[in-house]
C-alpha cells in the first residue's frame, strides 16, 4: 500500500517537472540563437560593418603653440607677406614684442611688420610693430604683415637715425654744481623730451633693426630715434625710468656690470653693455678699451654679456676706441659699438663707430626738436 503511494507521487512530480525542463531548454536555445544571430544589414548593403573611430583633426601650428603654452596670456603670432615663410612665434601679452624676425631678399629692403596688409603696402609708420610695442592680440592670435621696397627706394628715403645720449639727471632746474654739471639733464626737460617722442609719431628702432638698416636690409621711417643712457647712475633709476615708463618709450641703459647688475627696472628699459670693468683710465690716460689687447677686451665684454644675457651693442667708456678695440668687440660677438662722436646713423655707417646726439644740461624741448625734428 505504502509502495503504491510512493509510485503515484513520483509519477505526479515527473509529469510536473518534465514540461518545465523542456520549456526552459527551449527558451535557453532561443536566447543563445538570438545572441549569435548577425545584426540585420542596412538596406542596400551586403552586411553591416562597425562604424570606424573618427581620426582627430591634426592641430595647426598656431593651435599647437597655444596648447603647449597653456597660458591665457600667450599670443601666437603668424607672419604674412610676399616671400615670407616664418613659422608662427609665441609671444606673451603684457610684455613687449621680443625677437621679431627680419627677412632678407636680394636687392630689396624689408619694410617692417604691420597690423594690416594695407598698412604694410603703404609703409604706414603708425601701424608698424616692433620690439618697442606691447603685445596685444585677439583670441590669442595675431597676424603681422610684411612688405618690401627696392634698395634704391630705401636709400632715397634718406633716413638718419639719432641716438640720444643722456647721463645723469637732476631735479634742480638750475642744474648741478661741479665739473660734471653738463652731464646732468634737468628731469623737467627729460619729461618734455619723452612726451614729444612718445606722442608725435616717432618710431623707436630696436638694435637689431638698426644693424639691418645700416646694412641696407631694412627700411626705417624718417622719424626714427633711439634713446640711451650711459652709466646707469642712480638718478637714471630714480628719476628717468619712471618718465620712460609713463610715456611708453623704449630706452637703453648702458651698464658697467662691475659696478652694478640691477635687473631691468621697467619693460621699456633694455640693458646693454658699457663694458664689465673698462670704465677706467688705461696707461696712456685714455680708457682701458683703447689700451688693452683685443683678447683682454673680448674677455671683459664676455663677462659683461654673461651678466646682461645679450651680445649686441657696447657703448665705449669715455668714447675711447681704436682698431684694436673694434677687433676685441667683434671677437666677443658684439655687432655694434657706440662712440660719443656727434652725428646720426645712416645706411652704411660703421657699425663699430656709431655716432650720437649728446644731451647736455639746459637742452630743453626746442633744442631737442632742432636736433631730431
Amino acid at each position: 500500500m505504502e509502495r503504491a503511494r510512493k509510485r503515484r507521487r513520483t509519477k505526479i512530480w515527473t509529469l510536473i517537472l518534465v514540461p518545465v525542463i523542456v520549456v526552459l531548454a527551449i527558451g535557453t536555445t532561443l536566447v543563445v540563437a538570438a545572441l549569435q544571430r548577425p545584426a540585420p544589414a542596412d538596406e542596400g548593403s551586403e552586411a553591416a560593418t562597425p562604424s570606424p573611430t573618427p581620426t582627430p583633426t591634426p592641430l595647426t601650428p598656431v593651435e599647437q603653440l597655444l596648447v603647449d603654452a597653456d597660458d591665457p596670456l600667450a599670443c601666437a603670432v603668424e607672419f604674412d607677406g610676399e616671400g615670407i615663410d616664418f613659422e608662427p612665434m609665441l609671444q606673451s601679452q603684457e610684455t613687449l614684442f621680443a625677437s621679431l624676425p627680419i627677412p632678407a631678399r636680394d636687392g630689396m629692403a624689408f619694410g617692417g611688420w604691420y597690423t594690416s596688409a594695407e598698412a604694410a603696402t603703404a609703409f604706414e609708420a603708425a601701424s608698424r610693430i616692433n620690439g618697442s610695442d606691447p603685445v596685444t592680440c585677439d583670441d590669442q592670435r595675431l597676424t603681422l604683415h610684411g612688405s618690401w621696397m627696392t634698395a634704391e627706394e630705401n636709400a632715397a628715403t634718406d633716413t638718419e637715425v639719432p641716438i640720444l645720449m643722456y647721463h645723469q639727471f637732476t631735479t634742480r632746474p638750475e642744474g648741478e654744481d661741479g665739473w660734471l654739471r653738463g652731464n646732468y639733464a634737468y628731469i623737467g626737460d627729460f619729461q618734455a623730451h619723452m612726451e614729444h617722442i612718445g606722442s608725435t609719431g616717432f618710431y623707436l628702432p630696436t638694435w637689431d633693426e638698426l644693424a639691418a638698416f645700416i646694412d641696407g636690409r631694412l627700411h626705417l621711417p624718417p622719424r626714427s630715434v633711439i634713446i640711451t643712457d650711459d652709466d646707469a647712475d642712480q638718478t637714471w633709476f630714480d628719476l628717468a625710468v619712471p618718465v620712460v615708463t609713463e610715456n611708453k618709450v623704449i630706452a637703453t641703459s648702458f651698464m658697467v656690470t662691475a659696478y652694478r647688475q640691477d635687473p631691468a627696472p621697467s619693460p621699456y628699459v633694455l640693458r646693454r653693455s658699457h663694458t664689465h670693468d673698462m670704465h677706467e683710465a688705461g696707461e696712456d690716460g685714455r680708457g682701458r678699451m683703447a689700451n688693452w689687447s683685443a683678447d683682454e677686451i673680448a674677455a671683459d665684454l664676455n663677462a659683461s654679456a654673461d651678466v646682461l644675457g645679450v651680445r649686441e651693442v657696447v657703448a665705449y667708456p669715455y668714447g675711447h676706441y681704436n682698431d684694436t678695440t673694434k677687433q676685441g668687440v667683434a671677437q666677443a660677438g658684439f655687432e655694434m659699438g657706440r662712440t660719443i662722436e656727434p652725428g646720426k646713423v645712416r645706411i652704411g655707417t660703421d657699425k663699430l663707430a656709431l655716432p650720437v646726439v649728446r644731451i647736455d644740461y639746459g637742452m630743453g624741448i626746442d633744442a631737442l626738436i632742432a636736433r631730431i625734428g
